[in-house]
């Protein structure tokens, strides 16, 4: 028996995070995902962007350009290298209760994936950004889990073991859905100390389920 514990806990497992981000708020949720996930021993760990779709106009505009240089050394990902990850943690703002258009653009793009079963039983969890405690969190993380069901992903929340969720003496994000922020009407509040908490963790528990997974394949 404590062959097989030694087993399960090193066995390999490929881990993406993939983010959009326009002022850098979700970028730093993603850092702490990242993180969570790089503490299960076995874990290979690849933090990635999807492509922006606005103009470089429309940017500098939204005062957006300056803010994505922190990130602008973080690779591209491409929908085909999906395939290639046992664990995919995606991350996104909120728009008006739904996922980014880039990180929608993006996924629409993956039917080649899903004719072709590549996803299927890989393991997925999403992370989320706000203005407003109130702006759309759950729902765009409840509207963005579908995709995961159709590309046959098995789902993994924050479940309620990390006690940041039972928090009443701060303002703060995060959900049995997945983790998330508020950074206020003008992106002025950053990611809090319990939300990056929140966003490791689920980093660390949805890597330790998809490195199970592996090692049940692996002995059968």
């Amino acid at each position: 028996r404590d062959y097989w514990i030694l087993f399960e806990s090193y066995t390999m497992v490929k881990v993406l995070v993939l983010f959009y981000s326009t002022y850098g708020h979700i970028y730093q949720m993603a850092k702490a995902v990242a993180e969570g996930a790089r503490e299960v021993a076995g874990a290979d760990v690849t933090l990635k962007r999807v492509p922006e779709t606005l103009t470089q106009e429309v940017m500098e505009k939204m005062h957006a350009v300056e803010a994505q240089k922190q990130f602008s050394d973080v690779p591209i990902a491409t929908v085909q290298e999906l395939r290639d990850y046992d664990c995919i943690l995606f991350g996104t703002p909120t728009r008006f209760g739904n996922m980014a258009a880039q990180m929608k653009a993006f996924l629409d793009g993956s039917g080649g994936l899903w004719m072709q079963g590549a996803l299927v039983g890989k393991v997925g969890g999403v992370f989320t950004s706000s203005a407003t405690q109130h702006g759309g969190q759950e729902s765009t993380i409840l509207s963005f889990m579908p995709y995961l069901f159709h590309q046959g992903m098995v789902v993994v929340g924050l479940p309620y073991a990390f006690k940041g969720l039972l928090n009443m003496d701060e303002i703060s994000g995060c959900s049995p859905y997945g983790a998330s922020t508020v950074c206020g009407g003008k992106g002025e509040r950053m990611p809090s100390q319990l939300e990056l908490d929140g966003a490791k963790y689920q980093g660390r528990h949805t890597t330790q389920i998809a490195a199970k997974l592996a090692s049940k394949g692996s002995q059968e």
